[in-house]
């Protein structure tokens, strides 16, 4: 949805510096940084985001019994968008608890629930991959996986295909990169160093062109 990608560059929950790259804590050089938890400080863009995200459910999984957030980005956009479907709330961690009961998933237990998981965006898949087996470990049916934004990285799409988990967003990089030029935030030339980095993120080529 272009009014989402709008929405993410006007806020700044995504920001592009093709010429003055961001290191990630990977140590990558990145033209992109996606901040989507701003989204939560303005009502009005917020609740469209909600709602959209409401909207992709109702249509791409409607038999969902339970929404679950990822920790920690995911876990506020689920407890919205369960309060809007009136569905049971809980949140996945990246691992075990080091205190209490040690759990990895919190929430009221329900076997055999058909889950929403929810993310701020997927990047190589990898942690919602382990958030929806860590449910389905626990005995829950995972019926897909959602987030505001993907980078649309092949290894992402390789890693769900292979996982067999369904995944959608509401936005993703290409339809960002096309939005930003439109509002003049990039310019012509700068789209394909941005294509060449989502290609390959680890090799640094692409700030060369």
């Amino acid at each position: 949805m272009k009014e989402i990608a709008k929405i993410l560059l006007e806020l700044k929950a995504v920001t592009l510096s093709p010429e003055d790259p961001y290191t990630w804590a990977s140590g990558i050089k990145s033209p992109i940084y996606c901040d989507n938890r701003l989204i939560l400080s303005y009502p009005k863009e917020r609740n469209f985001v909600e709602d959209s995200l409401v909207n992709l459910i109702k249509k791409k999984f409607s038999e969902a019994e339970y929404i679950m957030g990822t920790a920690t980005a995911g876990i506020p956009h689920a407890a919205i968008i369960a309060d809007k479907l009136s569905l049971p709330m809980g949140f996945v961690r990246s691992s075990n608890k080091d205190h209490g009961k040690q759990n990895k998933i919190e929430g009221a237990k329900i076997s055999g629930a058909k889950v929403v998981v929810i993310e701020d965006l997927f990047s190589t898949g990898g942690s919602s991959i382990e958030a929806a087996k860590a449910l389905q470990d626990e005995g829950y049916e995972v019926l897909g996986i959602i987030s505001i934004f993907t980078y649309n990285m092949k290894k992402a799409y390789d890693s769900f295909k292979e996982a067999g988990f369904s995944n959608e967003s509401l936005t993703n990089f290409d339809e960002l990169i096309e939005v930003a030029h439109e509002m003049e935030y990039i310019k012509k030339n700068e789209i394909e160093k941005l294509k060449l980095f989502r290609e390959n993120p680890k090799d640094a080529s692409w700030m060369n062109v």
